[in-house]
């Protein structure tokens, strides 16, 4: 048995996905993915690569993730399980990235600068 482990970045969240070969078991954090992920859109998100490929129910993903939010937390495993998709087998990454899986989503909160309220907000001026 062959377990590829990668890992996917969101934001502040990262997930370190293990993929095998199995029935379809999705665990994330030692629970089910309907148990983590309640809404339908983040459990849509995380299995998007297996849809894409037509690959459902024959891997077993077992995922700990950790920081950010929802939605960051399902693009990080997203990100993972593409790029352990991608290195099971080479010849699924042209449909990957035709669906835009493979790169990499940069943003990041911008950080607080000293003498401003936020990142760029400013302290009202007042002229007299």
């Amino acid at each position: 048995m062959d377990i590829t482990n990668k890992t996917g970045r969101r934001k502040t969240a990262i997930a370190r996905v293990y993929l095998q070969p199995g029935n379809g078991t999705i665990t994330v954090n030692d629970r089910e993915l309907t148990d983590y992920f309640k809404s339908e859109i983040h459990q849509t998100t995380v299995k998007q690569p297996f849809a894409i490929l037509k690959l459902d129910n024959q891997y077993d993903v077992s995922i700990n993730v950790e920081g950010g939010g929802i939605k960051g937390q399902a693009e990080a495993i997203r990100m993972g399980i593409t790029r352990a998709l991608v290195e099971v087998n080479g010849e699924n990454k042209p449909a990957l990235k035709k669906e835009g899986l493979t790169t990499r989503d940069s943003r990041m909160v911008e950080r607080k600068k000293y003498g401003k309220r936020k990142a760029r907000k400013k302290f009202q001026f007042s002229k007299r």
